[in-house]
């Protein structure tokens, strides 16, 4: 019974850590293209490039937050 749960638990926790990992390159490849496109509606003169660019503020600015998330997490083992 115990050799049961503890496979069990050691499967669900490759599978968590490997999942995340999985998410903080989503996210991290998010960022980028988001950062990318704003650089690039920001050399546009027109009215909606602005705008748009402007919109992709609401996008950028939890990913950055996420991304710092996500390097402090990998900084705190080498401070302990």
């Amino acid at each position: 019974m115990i050799t049961t749960v503890t496979t069990s638990t050691v499967s669900t926790i490759a599978t968590a850590v490997g999942l995340g990992a999985s998410l903080a390159f989503v996210a991290i490849v998010c960022l980028i293209v988001c950062v990318m496109q704003k650089e690039v509606l920001t050399a546009y003169t027109s009215r909606v490039g602005l705008v748009v660019s402007r919109a992709l503020n609401v996008a950028i600015v939890p990913l950055l937050l996420v991304f710092a998330m996500i390097v402090a997490a990998q900084l705190v083992p080498f401070f302990q």
